[in-house]
């Protein structure tokens, strides 16, 4: 058995203002797990993403939370529950006035193939990104793949930097 408190664990850069990754902390072997609170604004994920093979499920726990997905916007209130099927495009937001909090949990741990789509406006469309680290792991960028324009930067507990 493992237990931990939640606000023991470091927070993570993340398009969030926090995002405690609870998953090695709990020492899972086969689900992910993540604990988010959005300021208004922040977002679950670094682009509009899907997993290859895991699928997602978020829990609100308080607030809202809207996710875009391929058939449009979805909004998920406090005490409701939202699946992501594996390969199915999506990404979440607090777009409201008050903090969100919420559970994220993965199966399986490992989730495949990640497609991450931004908008690049160099190439003035969606295009499929990449995610790197900063050397000193302060900062974490997203680089359009089609021209290597950068189209996203985030800091530890800010959105800092990120271009809608």
């Amino acid at each position: 058995m493992e237990k931990v408190r939640i606000d023991e664990v470091e927070n993570s850069v993340q398009p969030a203002a926090v995002m405690r990754p609870l998953t090695d902390a709990l020492g899972t072997t086969d689900l992910a797990l993540n604990y988010y609170e959005l300021e208004p604004g922040d977002s679950f994920a670094f682009a509009y993403h899907s997993h290859e093979i895991q699928e997602e499920v978020f829990y609100v726990q308080e607030g809202t939370a809207t996710f875009e997905t391929e058939n449009g916007p979805v909004t998920v209130e406090a005490g409701e529950i939202v699946r992501f099927a594996p390969g199915e495009l999506q990404r979440g937001w607090n777009r409201g006035d008050e903090p969100v909090r919420a559970l994220a949990l993965g199966a399986p741990l490992e989730y495949g193939e990640q497609q991450t789509l931004r908008y690049c406006s160099d190439c003035e469309e969606q295009t499929d990104n990449r995610l790197e680290r900063t050397d000193d792991d302060s900062a974490v960028v997203a680089y359009c793949e089609e021209c290597g324009a950068e189209t996203g930067r985030w800091y530890r507990g800010s959105m800092d930097g990120e271009v809608p």
